[in-house]
């Protein structure tokens, strides 16, 4: 039982008020140093992810009203190196909702620390994020509420990633089942 579900029955679902898009958007920003290059001088891919699921976690845990985790990072681009110098935002909000589970939607931009030009897109993802109660337990999420055209365009490319990852998951759990009944080990 979850901790909104406290007193109702087992099998009710207790209804959740839902929260618009921008109530848990968020955008972290970071200027980027020498200590977040790799060998060839540009900012380490997996420095940029911690920024990415940081930014996430926040709108994941905003949204849920308390702690969330990842569940999973897919569709990971990288469109421009980002370099030493560099001011790097990272723009994030829910774009979807199941009972226990969030997506969430990030766009990474870079601009120069020293100069006025608009910044450029330099990446983007999208990351799955589960609601967990105090003994890590899931526990129900409010539906999001998109409020604009580009929200709801959102939420049903989200519904989209969502199809293909459970798609995804069930045919390799049958791949590897049938391979076992076979009398592979893997």
């Amino acid at each position: 039982m979850t901790d909104q579900a406290t007193g109702a029955e087992p099998d009710m679902e207790v209804d959740i008020p839902g929260k618009p898009t921008s109530a848990s958007r968020t955008t972290l920003s970071h200027i980027m140093t020498h200590n977040d290059t790799n060998l060839l001088g540009t900012v380490h891919g997996g420095v940029i992810m911690k920024l990415v699921d940081d930014a996430a976690g926040a709108v994941a845990g905003r949204h849920s009203g308390g702690p969330a985790v990842t569940a999973s990072m897919d569709e990971m681009a990288f469109l421009e190196p980002v370099r030493v110098g560099d001011l790097v935002h990272v723009k994030a909000q829910v774009n979807w909702t199941g009972r226990t589970s969030m997506e969430v939607g990030v766009r990474v931009l870079a601009e120069r620390w020293n100069e006025s030009a608009p910044p450029t897109q330099v990446g983007s993802a999208y990351l799955v994020f589960a609601a967990v109660d105090a003994d890590g337990k899931p526990r129900r999420v409010p539906p999001v509420l998109p409020e604009t055209d580009r929200d709801r365009r959102r939420y049903q490319e989200a519904q989209i990633r969502r199809t293909h990852r459970l798609a995804r998951r069930r045919a390799i759990r049958e791949l590897r089942e049938q391979r076992a009944a076979e009398g592979f080990e893997d």
